[in-house]
C-alpha cells in the first residue's frame, strides 16, 4: 500500500500469517449494484486490494446483488470501470447470485436443525416486536413451528406461492439478546422481481446480512474489511458462518469510514440530488462520486495517494477536502501542460502594432519540467484579457492594468493602457493600449521594471471555450435543523459557467486532457459536453494554490 506501511489491519494479517492461520491472505471488494461509487468507496478499494497486494495475495470483485429492486446492470458496469482506472485487478469477478442455491441449502440447513423458521408476521410487526435498546425482544407466535411445517412453508415459498411480504425467513437465535442483530433476523424475504443476473428463476432472495458471510466463506476470503458501522453485526455474521456450517472461516475487521468537509457521502442523498436535477446525473463533476471526480479531472495517483494518506483506523473521520486537492496539485504540478485561457474577455487593441502582423512567441510548456520542451504562441495587434485585470479606478496597490498604468503580458511584452473604450451602458467593452517592442520576453530587457504580469490569447486565432467553475456542493456539512433537510444546504453557486477563449494550439484537445491554465488553476478537457473540433469544454478540477499543509 506503498506509503501507508503500517495500520491495524496489516498487523492482524502479518499475525496470522505467521501463525500458520492462512497461508495466502484472500480480500474483497463487495459493492452492491444499486447506485455509484463514490470517494468513500475508493477506500474500502485501495485497502482490500493494497492489502491483498502487499502479501502477494488475492482480491476477488463481487457484487452483493441479493436485492433485484434496487439492482441494475448499468451500476455493475460503473463500478467495472471506476475499480480499474482506480489502477486495480481482481483475480476474480463473482457475484453473490451465483450462489443463490447454495445459500439456499445452507438456509435448508439451519431449518433442520431447528434454527431457522418461517413467519408470517408483517415488517411492521417484526420491527414492533424486536424491542428496543434497553427492552428485550418479544418471541414471534410462529416461531415454534415444527421443522418440518418450516420446511414445507420455505419450499412453497421458493415456489411462488406466497405473494410479496406474505411470509419471511427467520433464523432462531435470542430475542432477548442485547445485541438487536441477534433477535432472530429476517435471512430470507419473497420479491416477485427479474434479477439482473438469474433472471426470474428466484422469487425468494437471501436479506445481505445473511448472504455476506456465506459469500466470504464459499470463496475463501480471509479477512471480510468492512466499515465501522457493521461491528454490531459481526456476532451475526459469526453465527452464519458457524452454525451453516461453512468449510472456511473468514474474519470480519472493521474499520472507520472515510467522510470529507462540505461533502455528501450517502448514497440515497446522492440519488436524491440526481433524481431532483440538482446536479446532472452521477457523473456530475461536483458529485463526490468517482465518476463525477474523473470527470472533472481527478486523477486515479491523486486519489491513491489521499487515500493512503488518511490513517486506517477504527474511528470514522471527517477529512478536509483542502488535503484531497492538494494531492491532484501535488500529481498534475510535473504533468499539466502550462497555457493560457481568458475567462471573462475583454478586447485590447495595440495601436502601434503592425496591422495583420503574427508573431509566434517562445513559451514553456510546464517551466517545473522542463523536458516537455517549449510551444509557440501567436501575438498580433488584437488580444483578449481578463476583465478582472483592469479597473478604471484601482484601489491602492493594485498593479494590473489601469489607464497610464503599464505591465508585462506573460511571455511578450510590455503595454501600457491610453484609451477606453465604453458601450452606450458606460461598460468598458475595449481598451486601446501601445506597446514596447525593446521589452519583449526573452531579450534580457533591463531598462525599467512593471510591478504587473497577466495573462492574454491572441484574439484572431483564439479558439472559443466554455469554462466551468465550481465551489463547494454542499455549503455546511453539519446536521440538519428541524424543519429542514440537507437539500437546503446546496450551494446555488456550486457551478459557474463562463465563456472565454484559449490558444490555438488547444484546438485539438481530447476529452481528459489536463493543463494548467495561467493564474486560474488547472482543468480537464469534459468527455461528455465536449465535440472534437467544435466545441471545447474545461472543467476546473482545482484551484493553483491552497493554505492546506500535510
Amino acid at each position: 500500500m506503498d506509503n501507508q506501511t503500517s495500520n491495524f489491519i496489516k498487523d492482524i494479517m502479518i499475525k496470522d500469517l505467521e501463525s500458520g492461520k492462512h497461508d495466502k491472505i484472500v480480500t474483497r471488494f463487495p459493492p452492491e449494484p444499486n447506485g455509484y461509487l463514490h470517494i468513500g468507496h475508493a477506500k474500502s478499494i485501495i485497502l482490500n486490494f493494497g492489502l491483498a497486494d502487499d502479501f502477494n495475495g488475492l482480491t476477488n470483485l463481487r457484487f452483493d446483488d441479493t436485492n433485484p429492486l434496487k439492482e441494475d446492470i448499468e451500476y455493475v458496469n460503473s463500478i467495472k470501470e471506476d475499480v480499474k482506472w482506480l489502477g486495480f485487478e481482481w483475480d476474480d469477478l463473482l457475484f453473490a447470485s451465483n450462489y443463490f442455491e447454495e445459500m439456499y441449502n445452507r438456509a435448508v440447513l439451519l431449518i433442520k436443525k431447528g434454527l431457522a423458521y418461517v413467519d408470517d408476521l408483517s415488517a411492521d410487526e417484526i420491527r414492533e416486536y424486536r424491542g428496543t435498546l434497553t427492552e428485550p425482544g418479544k418471541e414471534s407466535p410462529y416461531r415454534d413451528r415444527s421443522i418440518e411445517e418450516n420446511l414445507d412453508l420455505f419450499e412453497r415459498m421458493r415456489a411462488g406461492e406466497f405473494s410479496n411480504g406474505e411470509k419471511v425467513l427467520r433464523a432462531k437465535i435470542d430475542m432477548a439478546s442485547p445485541n438487536i442483530n441477534l433477535r432472530d433476523p429476517v435471512i430470507y424475504r419473497i420479491s416477485h422481481a427479474t434479477h439482473h443476473n438469474t433472471g426470474d428463476k428466484w422469487c425468494i432472495y437471501p436479506m445481505y446480512a445473511f448472504a455476506h458471510p456465506l459469500e466470504d466463506a464459499i470463496e475463501g476470503v480471509t479477512h471480510s474489511i468492512c466499515t465501522i458501522e457493521f461491528e454490531d453485526q459481526r456476532p451475526l455474521y459469526n453465527w452464519v458462518v458457524e452454525q451453516c456450517e461453512m468449510e472456511n472461516t473468514p474474519q470480519q475487521i472493521e474499520f472507520g469510514r472515510l467522510n470529507l468537509t462540505n461533502t455528501v457521502m450517502s448514497k440515497r442523498k446522492l440519488k436524491q440530488l440526481v433524481d431532483e436535477g440538482f446536479v446532472d446525473g452521477w457523473d456530475d463533476p461536483r458529485m463526490p462520486t468517482i465518476s463525477g471526480m474523473r470527470r472533472r479531472g481527478f486523477t486515479p495517483e491523486s486519489i491513491r495517494a489521499f487515500v493512503r494518506e488518511t490513517a486506517v483506523t477504527k474511528n470514522n473521520a471527517t477529512v478536509d477536502v483542502e488535503m484531497l486537492e492538494h494531492f491532484v496539485r501535488e500529481d498534475l504540478k510535473l504533468k499539466a501542460p502550462r497555457t493560457m485561457g481568458i475567462i471573462n474577455p475583454l478586447k485590447v487593441v495595440i495601436t502601434n502594432y503592425p496591422e495583420g502582423q503574427i508573431e509566434l512567441l517562445d513559451a514553456e510548456i510546464n517551466p517545473e519540467n522542463p523536458d516537455m520542451g517549449m510551444r509557440k504562441i501567436p501575438f498580433s495587434r488584437e488580444i483578449y484579457i481578463e476583465q478582472d485585470d483592469f479597473m478604471e479606478n484601482p484601489p491602492a496597490k493594485y498593479f494590473r492594468l489601469f489607464p497610464g498604468n503599464e505591465v508585462r503580458l506573460k511571455h511578450a511584452y510590455f503595454i501600457k493602457c491610453e484609451e477606453i473604450v465604453k458601450d452606450a451602458d458606460g461598460k468598458v467593452v475595449e481598451l486601446r493600449c501601445t506597446y514596447d517592442p525593446e521589452t519583449k520576453s526573452g531579450t534580457g530587457f533591463t531598462g525599467r521594471k512593471v510591478k504587473g504580469t497577466i495573462h492574454w490569447v491572441e484574439a484572431t486565432h483564439a479558439v472559443p471555450a466554455e469554462f466551468r467553475l465550481y465551489e463547494p456542493l454542499i455549503l455546511d456539512e453539519t446536521e440538519e435543523e428541524e424543519g429542514t433537510t440537507f437539500l437546503d444546504k446546496v450551494n446555488p453557486n456550486s457551478l459557474e459557467v463562463h465563456q472565454g477563449y484559449v490558444e490555438p494550439n488547444m484546438k485539438e484537445s481530447q476529452p481528459h486532457d489536463k493543463f494548467q491554465f495561467f493564474r486560474h488553476g488547472y482543468f480537464n478537457v469534459d468527455p461528455k459536453d465536449t465535440s472534437y473540433g467544435e466545441k471545447l469544454v474545461f472543467n476546473q478540477i482545482v484551484s493553483l494554490k491552497s493554505s492546506f499543509k500535510l
